[in-house]
C-alpha cells in the first residue's frame, strides 16, 4: 500500500471543486491542501513540497500553464506529477498543458469513482508524453501564449504605473488646495482678531464703535464659515469613502428643495449676472431620500454649473420623470467639459484645469474648490442608488458648448439596487 500521508496539493480558484477534492481525497487518507491562485500555490508548494499538484488551467492573473512552467524551473518540482484538472475541453488544451510541463490531463466534473485511483496512477508514474512533433508544436503555442500575457501584463503596469502618478499628482494638488482653501479664511481671522486687539489697547476706556464690532464680528464670522466649510468637504468625502454615509430616508420635495438651493445662489448670480432659469418642478412625484444630503449633492451640481459658466451667463434646472426615477437635469451655457475628463470630473480631489488659476473667491467664475464637490455628489446619488452623469460636446472657452448634468434619482428606494 501507498503511504497514507501522501500530501497533494491543489490550485483551483473555485472553492466548490476544491470542497468535493478534499474530500474525496482526503478519505482515501491523502493530506490534501489547497490555493485558490496561482502565487499562493506556488508558495504552498516550496513550504510543503506535496508529492503531486492538481492543477486548474483558468486561474486568475496566472493561469495553470504558466504556474506549470514556473515549478517546473525549480530544483524539487522538475519531477514531481503536475497534472491538470479543468473544465476546459476546447482543443488543443490538453497539449498545451502537457507541453507547458504536466504529467497529465484530467477534465472536471471528476467521476468520484475512479478519481482517487486516477491520482494513484499518477503518483505511481504514469505520464501522457507528446510525440516530439507534437512537443514542439505546442511548446511553441504555449511560449507564444506566454509572450502575449507578458505584453498584456506590461501594459497593465504601465497604465497602473500611469494612474499611480496621476494620483501622485493629485494628492500634491490637494494638499496645496488645502492649503490655499485654508489659508485664507485663517487670514480674515488672524486679521480681524489683529484689528480686534489693537482697537481694545488703543481704546481701554471708552468702548468701540458699534460700526467696527460689527465688521470685525462679520468677518471673523466669514472665515471660521469657510473654514467649516472646506473641513466638512473633507468630512464627507471620508464618509463616501468608508462607506458610512447614512441617510434618513424621507419624502422629499423636488421642487421645494431646488427652490431653497436656487433662492441660496442668488446672491451668486447676481454677482456674476448670471440668470437662474427652473423650470415648473412642482409636477414632479415625492421621491424618498434623504433631504439634507440630497440638498448637498444638488447645491454642488448648480454650484459647478454657475462656477464654469462666465458672467452674464444662463444656468436651467429642469425636470422629468423616467420610469420609475426622476431625472433632475442642470444645464449651462458654460465652457464645457472635455469628453476625457467627464467621468472623471467625478473622482474625489480631481480639479478641471490648472491649479494655478485657482481662486479662493466661491462666486468667481472658474472660482475656488478643493475638487470635492462633484465626487460628494456622485457618492450621495448613488448611495440612493441612483446615477449622475454628465453631457458636453468639448471645452470651448470662446464658444461655451456648455454641459449637461444628470441626476437620476429613485422615487421608491429598496433594499436591492436597481438597474438604471
Amino acid at each position: 500500500m501507498a503511504d497514507q500521508l501522501e500530501t497533494i496539493l491543489y490550485i483551483e480558484d473555485d472553492p466548490a471543486s476544491r470542497r468535493l477534492v478534499q474530500r474525496v481525497l482526503g478519505s482515501k487518507g491523502y493530506n490534501v491542501l489547497v490555493a485558490d491562485d496561482g502565487l499562493k500555490g506556488i508558495t504552498l508548494a516550496r513550504e510543503k513540497h506535496p508529492h503531486l499538484i492538481l492543477m486548474d488551467i483558468n486561474l486568475p492573473n496566472m493561469d495553470g500553464r504558466e504556474i506549470t512552467t514556473r515549478l517546473r524551473s525549480l530544483p524539487h518540482f522538475s519531477n514531481i506529477p503536475i497534472v491538470a484538472l479543468t473544465a476546459n475541453h476546447s482543443p488543443g488544451s490538453r497539449e498545451l498543458a502537457l507541453a507547458a510541463g504536466c504529467t497529465g490531463f484530467m477534465t472536471k466534473p471528476i467521476n468520484v469513482t475512479t478519481f482517487p485511483q486516477n491520482v494513484r496512477d499518477y503518483l505511481e508514474g504514469h505520464n501522457e508524453p507528446l510525440t516530439v512533433e507534437e512537443q514542439s508544436h505546442h511548446l511553441q503555442r504555449h511560449a507564444q501564449n506566454l509572450v502575449e500575457r507578458l505584453e498584456s501584463k506590461i501594459t497593465e503596469l504601465e497604465t497602473a504605473n500611469k494612474r499611480l502618478k496621476e494620483l501622485d499628482r493629485l494628492k500634491s494638488d490637494f494638499i496645496i488646495l488645502v492649503s490655499h482653501e485654508l489659508r485664507t479664511p485663517l487670514t480674515l481671522i488672524s486679521g480681524y482678531a489683529h484689528l480686534l486687539d489693537e482697537q481694545i489697547k488703543q481704546n481701554e476706556n471708552a468702548p468701540m464703535p458699534s460700526e467696527m464690532v460689527s465688521g470685525v464680528a462679520d468677518g471673523l464670522n466669514l472665515g471660521v464659515t469657510r473654514m467649516r466649510e472646506v473641513v466638512n468637504e473633507i468630512i464627507s468625502v471620508a464618509r463616501i469613502t468608508s462607506g458610512a454615509l447614512d441617510l434618513v430616508l424621507g419624502p422629499v420635495k423636488i421642487h421645494s428643495l431646488i427652490e431653497k438651493v436656487c433662492n441660496e445662489m442668488n446672491d451668486f448670480c447676481q454677482k456674476r449676472q448670471i440668470t437662474l432659469h427652473v423650470g415648473d418642478l412642482s409636477k414632479l412625484p415625492i421621491i424618498e431620500a434623504d433631504a439634507k444630503q440630497l440638498r448637498t449633492a444638488v447645491e454642488n451640481v448648480i454650484g459647478n454649473a454657475i462656477k464654469y459658466t462666465p458672467d452674464g451667463g444662463e444656468v436651467y434646472v429642469v425636470g422629468r420623470v423616467v420610469d420609475d426615477a426622476v431625472d433632475l437635469v442642470i444645464r449651462d451655457t458654460g465652457i464645457g467639459i472635455p469628453v476625457d475628463e467627464q467621468r472623471r470630473i467625478f473622482e474625489q480631489f480631481y480639479v478641471l484645469g490648472a491649479i494655478e488659476h485657482h481662486s479662493t473667491s466661491k462666486s468667481a467664475f472658474q472660482g475656488g474648490g478643493l475638487g470635492l464637490g462633484l465626487a460628494i455628489a456622485r457618492g450621495i446619488v448613488e448611495a440612493h442608488n441612483g446615477r449622475i452623469w454628465v453631457e458636453s460636446e468639448k471645452r470651448d472657452p470662446e464658444n461655451l458648448p456648455g454641459s449637461t448634468f444628470h441626476l437620476l434619482l429613485p422615487i421608491h428606494q429598496s433594499s436591492q439596487k436597481p438597474s438604471l
